[in-house]
């Protein structure tokens, strides 16, 4: 039998403890207030916007997928 899903990525969460600049910390603050304005709902905590925010981040930058992309 030949199935074209193989193999599931470990999507386990990783839990990864980190110091913050203050200034970090309050735009992140303020970011969450932000989101909530536009939303009309409650403001999101620093720690759920970092990774979607990390996400992101290495998701925009070219050169790390080119090397991604090369590498497999």
């Amino acid at each position: 039998m030949s199935l074209k899903i193989t193999a599931i990525a470990d999507d386990t969460p990783v839990k990864v403890t980190l110091d913050l600049p203050a200034a970090v910390h309050r735009d992140l603050v303020d970011y969450g207030k932000a989101m909530a304005g536009e939303a009309g709902g409650k403001a999101v905590e620093p720690a759920r916007l970092i990774p979607e925010m990390l996400r992101r981040f290495m998701a925009s930058d070219r050169g790390f997928t080119r090397g991604r992309a090369s590498r497999s």
